[in-house]
């Protein structure tokens, strides 16, 4: 599906979590999300950059695995990458906060 024109954030979140009702989706999500933190305080910390491409196979890897095979539809990211980064984030918090099942 191609994606839709949306002309803000607040109209792309809510087609966004449209495209991960299938709770295995959302907690690959959360896990790659859980992994690419930790893999970013590790390049802060140990003060090695590998660990920002391994913070990006984490987060990016969680999610597709969650799309590819369980979701069965294609990542947003495809089609507007820097909202789908944002509702990625978001929708790791609302999980985090009991906002959102995971």
């Amino acid at each position: 599906m191609a994606a839709a024109p949306y002309h803000s954030f607040a109209e792309f979140y809510p087609y966004y979590l449209t495209q991960h009702g299938h709770r295995t989706c959302r907690r690959a999500h959360f896990i790659g999300t859980t992994a690419a933190i930790a893999c970013l305080a590790e390049a802060v910390l140990g003060r090695n950059g590998w660990w920002l491409l391994a913070a990006l196979v984490c987060g990016y890897g969680g999610a597709w695995i969650g799309h590819f095979f369980y979701e069965k539809n294609r990542p947003a990211s495809f089609g507007n990458p820097w909202w789908s980064f944002r509702g990625d984030w978001l929708m790791y918090w609302q999980m985090v906060t009991g906002k959102l099942s995971w």
